[in-house]
């Protein structure tokens, strides 16, 4: 009976827990893509300031590529001359994290974040470093 009970109080925990750690660990993960996009953001910026254009920038790497930590997908599909549009899009095992599913970030600097749904979340997103 003893035994029983211990039991049962473990699968109770763990019921509680485990979702909770994972929630956690996808959190943590998103820090990726705003390392990713933050580098990327760099090299634009660097490439910019000689040429005085976004566009042509050979020390961009050919984009798509996976984040440094492979969590998402950084793309790049809108570059102009003096504008871009940098994404990221959850990938591999961060697809199940359905608050924070794209990250964005243009050439003011200006963030944005969407769920699964397509909803702004920009502020949870990116505040949640």
């Amino acid at each position: 009976m003893e035994l029983m009970i211990a039991v049962a109080i473990v699968a109770i925990i763990s019921a509680i827990a485990i979702p909770s750690y994972r929630s956690y660990v996808l959190q943590g993960n998103r820090t990726d893509a705003m390392k990713t996009l933050a580098y990327y953001q760099q090299a634009l910026e660097r490439c910019y300031s000689q040429n005085f254009s976004y566009v042509g920038c050979a020390q961009i790497p050919a984009l798509p590529v996976a984040s440094s930590g492979g969590y998402f997908t950084i793309t790049l599909p809108a570059l102009a001359a003096t504008s871009y549009l940098l994404t990221a899009t959850t990938a591999g095992a961060q697809v199940k994290d359905t608050q924070c599913t794209t990250f964005t970030i243009n050439q003011t600097g200006t963030q944005g974040a969407q769920d699964n749904s397509g909803h702004d979340q920009t502020l949870p997103c990116w505040g949640s470093r």
